[in-house]
């Protein structure tokens, strides 16, 4: 079973998402900010991780750049309500990029898209 960290600082968003991946079967953990993404991966191995970009402290791409230092290997999916983000040079070391939307299968087609091209590089 894939493990998922979810990144997001909206504690409603969070839930909804572990609800909707825990749905397709996912083992799913959860972090309210960068900083704590950041220990999360480290305690709990993430196979990919789905990060919101707007958030305080440490933003999504601070936290990307980040992750990328600690794990070229790790997929991050940014995971915005601003698509405007995805012209940010640094969005570009993401494996994908999502707006945030009412409707739920961009986000969980665009996981098991992620899942399977690791698989498949034998990641």
């Amino acid at each position: 079973m894939a493990r998922i960290l979810i990144v997001d600082d909206d504690d409603n968003q969070r839930l909804l998402y572990r609800e909707l991946l825990e749905e397709e079967g996912y083992d799913v953990v959860e972090a309210a900010d960068g900083r704590a993404a950041l220990a999360r991966i480290g305690d709990t191995a993430p196979d990919v991780v789905v990060l919101d970009i707007n958030m305080p402290g440490m933003d999504g791409l601070q936290t990307l750049t980040r992750i990328h230092d600690l794990d070229r290997r790790l997929p991050v999916i940014l995971h915005s309500a601003y698509a405007a983000y995805r012209e940010q040079y640094v969005s570009w070391i993401a494996d994908a990029y999502v707006t945030k939307s009412s409707n739920p299968d961009e986000l969980t087609n665009t996981v098991r898209a992620v899942l399977a091209r690791q698989r498949d590089a034998g990641g």
